[in-house]
């Protein structure tokens, strides 16, 4: 840059090009977030070659894309375009950047400090593609790199901006809202994992604070500016999702789910991401009849994206699951297995379980066969970022019994699943649902006792008595639960394949504990859990588990040292 007025001149054109980009790219999130998805593209495209935010959100509504859509060739695309974004970000970026540097970092001007959070932004965004797309180790490191890269650019620019002599232009409430993205969710993310990993990415220069991370994304949300509804979309996905992944009851988590979604669903009234979200909300408070008309509704706002109707498809699934409705929940699982590529041998998995919930002698749909579908699963086995979703392998582990000329049927495998995706919380507040869950297994315990004895046997029997005790623990019987979940820790010697049990049980009797007041007896099943078994399904869901519930009890003792950033 010359020196003198021209300097001036030409740094005065800059800071007006910006607010003008910043501008017509607000303008393309607000059609994208009224499901005007080609208009919200089109308004970017004639000026991703020269401006950075429309650049970098061209890119985040492909990739967004992508991982919906599971492409190979739009994941490509994706990454491309990223590249590319990440070019014209870098042509706006001082020439050695060094934020760390004191002298540097206050010498940056607005248009220099906007590059680099869309820079990091755009780094963070290339890993995850990475990751999707490629699976030897090489690529894994590069994506690594760029991970640890983007955190670093993050970490600086957030000490920066909190400093006294960092530059506010016109436009550094976007810039604010960049940094508390990435910071936020940085934090967040990394507070999510157990000790054993945190210490490797601490070793690494990671840290994460859970209730920074939050606090942050919360700020970002709530502000107008460009990221804040990247920020609610991952408080919401935190609130509605990552909880119950974690074994979590979700009472907090959904009234801020609410809070947060409010103004979004006053302002974008038939915004389908926000129909989504409201029907999420309605379905872990029990709500099941006002989610399905919800994610219906969310169905019906658009047609432009299919990927939308998925998320929507996989939702109603499991609320008809939760109402025993199994040729309903077949249908959405059928449409799944026709129509989405993210995870086929699930859909097929389960539209093999739904089939197998109904009567012997009831017509099945499309004339499709149980067994023929089980033995299918195997064949649908994909990989991402290098390695089999878990929830895939467990299914193809527990379809492998119908390879027998004559298999032994699973007991109760949509209600097995559906304790893999927490789904006995979901109806802890409706009564009538645990009953009938209830019921359910009660007949299939009494089919297993009338049936010969088998090599199976112990294990469904086992499964039995860990789902039952979940249903009385929703009934407030909570001596029965223990009881049932105590069968499960009798049989352990004899369990021959379904070996997450024992562990699993062992935190679902800790969980009651918690609830009884019973922490020292918790915390020792926990630890328990933690130590004492590797290698059986779903594993790290279980460690997730276990971390939440040790970092909760630790909680509500003693004050947790301050880790954020």
């Amino acid at each position: 840059m010359s020196n003198g007025k021209d300097a001036n001149a030409a740094q005065n054109s800059s800071q007006m090009t910006l607010k003008e980009c910043l501008d017509e790219c607000m303008e393309a999130l607000d059609l994208f977030l009224n499901n005007h998805f080609s208009e919200s593209l089109e308004r970017l495209r004639p000026r991703v070659n020269e401006s950075m935010y429309h650049a970098l959100i061209y890119a985040t509504v492909l990739e967004m894309q992508a991982m919906m859509t599971f492409q190979h060739d739009d994941i490509t695309n994706a990454g491309i375009t990223m590249k590319s974004a990440q070019e014209v970000c870098q042509r706006f970026r001082r020439k050695s950047s060094a934020l760390a540097n004191k002298s540097v970092g206050d010498s940056l001007n607005e248009v220099q400090l906007h590059a680099e959070v869309c820079y990091a932004e755009c780094q963070l965004q290339r890993a995850a593609l990475t990751f999707l797309q490629d699976e030897n180790m090489v690529s894994f490191i590069k994506g690594g790199i760029k991970v640890r890269n983007s955190y670093l650019i993050y970490k600086e620019l957030h000490a920066l901006i909190k400093s006294h002599n960092c530059l506010k232009g016109a436009s550094h409430v976007h810039l604010e809202g960049g940094v508390s993205f990435g910071i936020g969710a940085f934090n967040l993310t990394l507070s999510l994992f157990p000790p054993r990993i945190l210490k490797v990415l601490e070793f690494a220069g990671f840290s994460g604070d859970k209730d920074y991370g939050l606090s942050l994304l919360h700020d970002g949300a709530t502000g107008v500016n460009l990221r804040s509804m990247l920020s609610a979309m991952l408080l919401l996905c935190y609130y509605t999702f990552l909880t119950f992944i974690l074994g979590r009851t979700g009472e907090g988590e959904v009234e801020e789910a609410e809070r947060l979604l409010k103004p979004f669903r006053l302002r974008y009234p038939r915004g389908a991401i926000f129909l989504f979200f409201a029907g999420r909300t309605e379905e872990i408070k029990g709500n099941i009849d006002e989610a399905v008309a919800l994610f219906e509704d969310g169905c019906k706002a658009q047609q432009a994206w299919k990927q939308f109707h998925h998320m929507c498809y996989w939702e109603l699934m499991w609320c008809f699951t939760y109402k025993r409705a199994w040729k309903m929940a077949y249908f959405y699982a059928d449409l799944l297995s026709q129509e989405s590529r993210w995870s086929k041998a699930m859909y097929v998995y389960m539209k093999a379980a739904y089939l197998s919930m109904l009567p012997d002698d009831e017509d099945r749909p499309f004339g499709e066969n149980e067994v023929q579908l089980f033995r299918q699963v195997p064949t649908f086995k994909q990989k991402i970022a290098g390695k089999s979703p878990p929830t895939e392998k467990f299914a193809i582990r527990k379809a492998r019994r119908y390879k027998a000329a004559c298999p032994h049927k699973l007991p109760v495998p949509v209600l097995e699943m559906m304790y893999m995706w927490n789904g006995f919380s979901m109806i802890s507040k409706r009564p009538e649902l645990t009953e009938g869950m209830l019921h359910t297994l009660v007949e299939a315990e009494s089919t297993l006792v009338e049936s010969l004895e088998n090599e199976f046997s112990v294990d469904d029997r086992c499964v039995i008595h860990l789902l039952k005790g979940l249903c009385l623990k929703n009934q407030g019987l909570l001596q029965a639960a223990e009881e049932s979940f105590r069968k499960v820790f009798s049989s352990e010697k004899k369990i021959r394949y379904d070996h997450y049990l024992v562990p699993n049980t062992l935190v679902e009797l800790s969980l009651l504990y918690i609830d009884q007041g019973r922490r020292e007896e918790a915390i020792r099943l926990l630890h328990k859990a933690k130590h004492n078994y590797k290698e059986y399904s779903m594993e790290s869901r279980t460690q997730f588990r276990i971390h939440a519930a040790l970092a909760k009890l630790k909680a509500n003792t003693s004050e947790e040292e301050d880790t954020h950033l």
